[in-house]
């Protein structure tokens, strides 16, 4: 359960069309001890998360897969480690 898979959804439209993933993967030992914390916190309860900021509805949101456990989770609340983790890649 160390490795975090992350996908960024969303975005104005659907940015990209269905060709155009943005994925990206790493370590948890790769992150900070605070961003291990947050990740860690996201985890525990997702739901706790306050939703996209007023005005930001095409927004991202990043879907973060810990072994069997995925969550989604808005743009704001990722670490910004992880959101650079992050490739778009034609498909």
């Amino acid at each position: 359960m160390d490795r975090l898979k992350i996908e960024r959804v969303g975005g104005v439209a659907g940015f990209g069309g269905p060709h155009l993933k943005s994925r990206g993967e790493l370590a948890l030992s790769d992150l900070s001890p605070a961003d291990q914390k947050t990740v860690e916190s996201l985890f525990a309860d997702p739901k706790k998360v306050p939703a996209s900021h007023p005005g930001q509805a095409d927004a991202f949101s990043y879907r973060i897969t810990r072994g069997s456990q995925t969550i989604e989770v808005p743009e704001h609340a990722v670490p910004s480690t992880i959101k650079s983790s992050v490739k778009d890649v034609l498909e």
